[in-house]
């Protein structure tokens, strides 16, 4: 059974972060989900500080705070002129630091950091579960990451086409009376909420190279978005499959393994797509010489 649930946990996480990602891949923003990691850790500090526990819902909720912030001040500086990766690098470089300087003035005595309040490991989550009435429902990771999906599925479903448009020209956007910042900002928010609610359970390692790969991989393979959509939901799922069994075999990290296999997908796709592949070009460019 733990099995089961280890790998429906990783296929949600692959799920949550696979949709919003492909939205980030477009808009040449995929390193978000990894400035969201680190900048998180102010909040986990405030949250402790204002709570005065270690319960992980004051912690979540302080994190997602911090996320959201992340994500506006990385608009403000880009809108401001700064380069969208200049502006990633130095929001969460600042916040990071911030969170040190924090839990070094209150938290000295106190085991408090990323890897004890957020950075999980997917291999304990069949026995952190949740228990309603006194009756065992399941690993609170499935139902927190399954929220997450639900919500990124019900409201990208509810707004395809204004995403849509927003991610390939924002200009066009905003000319039909599309409002690009809104949609900007409701898109971060799925971001920031996904990865928040995904790090306490299977850590940033997973979180992150799903928000990434998988939806690379569906890139270099269709040029429609709902097409990249889905395969990247698909190559996301299949890699959490495929890194279990691999991490048992190997007895190795199981967070690891899963974007090991989500990587080695990325590299058939680098090589063998139909259309971006490089064994393809290649052999069209030789059938055009002879």
């Amino acid at each position: 059974m733990s099995t089961l649930w280890i790998i429906l946990t990783g296929a949600l996480v692959a799920s949550a972060c696979g949709i919003v990602g492909c939205f980030l891949v477009l808009r040449k923003m995929a390193m978000i989900g990894d400035a969201i990691s680190h900048s998180v850790l102010p909040g986990i500090v405030i949250a402790f500080l204002i709570s005065g526990s270690r319960d992980s819902l004051f912690m979540l909720l302080g994190a997602a705070a911090i996320g959201l912030i992340t994500v506006f001040l990385i608009q403000l500086f880009h809108q401001s002129g700064v380069q969208s990766d200049a502006s990633i690098g130095v929001v969460f470089t600042a916040l990071f630091a911030v969170g040190v300087v924090l839990i070094s003035m209150y938290t000295r005595n106190i085991d408090l950091d990323l890897d004890c309040v957020l950075y999980g490991e997917i291999a304990y989550v069949p026995w952190n579960t949740l228990h309603v009435a006194g009756m065992d429902i399941g690993p609170k990771a499935v139902w927190g990451v399954g929220m997450a999906l639900l919500l990124c599925v019900v409201v990208i479903s509810a707004f395809y086409k204004q995403f849509k448009i927003c991610s390939f020209d924002p200009a066009m956007a905003a000319a039909a009376g599309i409002p690009v910042a809104l949609f900007h900002y409701l898109l971060m928010g799925l971001v920031s909420v996904s990865t928040v609610a995904s790090f306490e359970s299977v850590g940033a390692i997973l979180v992150v190279g799903m928000l990434v790969v998988p939806p690379a991989t569906a890139y270099l393979l269709t040029e429609r978005l709902s097409r990249m959509i889905l395969l990247s939901v698909a190559i996301g799922c299949l890699s959490s499959v495929a890194g279990y069994f691999a991490a048992r075999v190997l007895d190795a990290s199981i967070a690891g393994s899963m974007i090991c296999a989500a990587g080695g997908f990325f590299l058939i796709a680098l090589l063998f797509s139909p259309t971006h592949g490089v064994v393809f070009r290649k052999w069209h460019q030789r059938r055009l010489v002879k």
